[in-house]
């Protein structure tokens, strides 16, 4: 598939190929919403911990003696039920790590590129590396480009100018085209590639022709269920 190409100034100086294995599939929203999940776990430091009643400080000597005194009989004063005592099934330093096949984590990229691609919410820039460093001339291009809430800029690498450039701005961020992952793509509104950075997307998202689906076969089937409807109707 094709897509314009802007240039710093918002207008159209040409066109861009995409490959269709990486920005064209049908987005497979289970493994998008698997993979978002195993990342926002992966980040989770898991150092949260509560005391027991071995842990807490004092209790050592029974508080009475088990009989005679007319109360409930007590073996500590840092037993659960005692106000700074130490707490039941609280939790404890673990880890929340989850593991994801290579390739679904893959297939969870591009399904989430090709649904920016279905909304309409990609947009190619050529020249941005010649963007001057500072905050006010990034603002006046992404002002000239599509209205956007948010915009995750996409460089091949890293790009001294776009990333100071973009550093204060709020709800903009920067990432390098081998860092892109399922949870910024999804959280920002607009996807701003640079032209540089399609094919380091590409060399690293796009299937072997052998794992393609075929074109032919993908007509036949779309005839098939033409027809289908047809007899339906």
């Amino acid at each position: 598939m094709n897509v314009d190409v802007f240039d710093l100034n918002g207008a159209v100086v040409g066109t861009a190929e995409l490959d269709d294995s990486v920005w064209g599939i049908e987005p497979n929203v289970a493994v998008m919403h698997q993979a978002l999940l195993r990342q926002q776990a992966n980040k989770r430091l898991g150092t949260h911990d509560t005391k027991t009643r071995g842990e807490v400080r004092g209790g050592g000597r029974k508080p009475w003696r088990q009989k005679g005194t007319g109360r409930a009989r007590q073996g500590s004063i840092r037993s659960p039920q005692w106000a700074g005592g130490g707490v039941v099934w609280g939790p404890h330093p673990r880890s929340y790590r989850q593991d994801m096949p290579r390739q679904m984590r893959r297939l969870a990229v591009r399904s989430a590129l090709s649904a920016k691609v279905r909304d309409e919410r990609l947009t190619v820039i050529d020249g941005l590396d010649g963007v001057e460093p500072r905050t006010k001339a990034m603002k006046a291009v992404l002002a000239a480009l599509p209205a956007s809430r948010s915009i995750l800029i996409v460089t091949p690498g890293r790009v001294e100018a776009v990333r100071r450039g973009a550093g204060n701005l709020p709800e903009v961020l920067t990432i390098q085209a081998p860092y892109l992952n399922v949870r910024d793509v999804l959280k920002y509104d607009r996807l701003l590639v640079m032209r540089e950075s399609i094919p380091v997307i590409e060399n690293i998202l796009a299937l072997s022709e052998d794992r393609r689906e075929p074109s032919s076969w993908k007509l036949a089937r779309l005839a098939a269920n033409a027809a289908a409807a047809a007899e339906v109707a």
